[in-house]
């Protein structure tokens, strides 16, 4: 496993500052503090952060209302992350600000086809 990936296992520090990040991200989306045109951020939920290993890039899982238009949320997050990262480095007090790198967050689909998949199962 390498030690500049976003996956395998966390340690305390990474997921204290992803949590950080987390709820300051959703309190400048809530308060739409980034003014980002065309989005309304009010509509996007910040559902986890992922740090890398050395804390300097963050990786922002979203999902809009309704889950519907990822892709272009996501696209217009990352076109405009300098908006957001210029909002965010007046609220933390950390050494490094991380790069921001919005995704989006297919989890909930993942969770439906599951259930799907279970209810199925059981009728049969």
């Amino acid at each position: 496993m390498t030690r500049n990936s976003f996956h395998g296992t966390f340690n305390h520090r990474q997921l204290r500052v992803g949590e950080l990040i987390k709820q300051n991200l959703g309190q400048i989306f809530l308060k739409n503090e980034a003014k980002i045109p065309s989005l309304n951020t009010k509509l996007v939920t910040i559902t986890e952060v992922k740090m890398s290993p050395d804390l300097k890039s963050a990786r922002a899982y979203v999902i809009p209302l309704g889950g519907k238009e990822i892709e272009k949320t996501v696209n217009v997050l990352t076109e405009f992350s300098y908006l957001v990262r210029k909002v965010l480095s007046k609220k933390l007090d950390i050494k490094f600000l991380p790069k921001l790198v919005f995704v989006g967050d297919e989890s909930f689909e993942y969770a439906e086809r599951i259930e799907k998949l279970i209810k199925q199962n059981k009728s049969k």
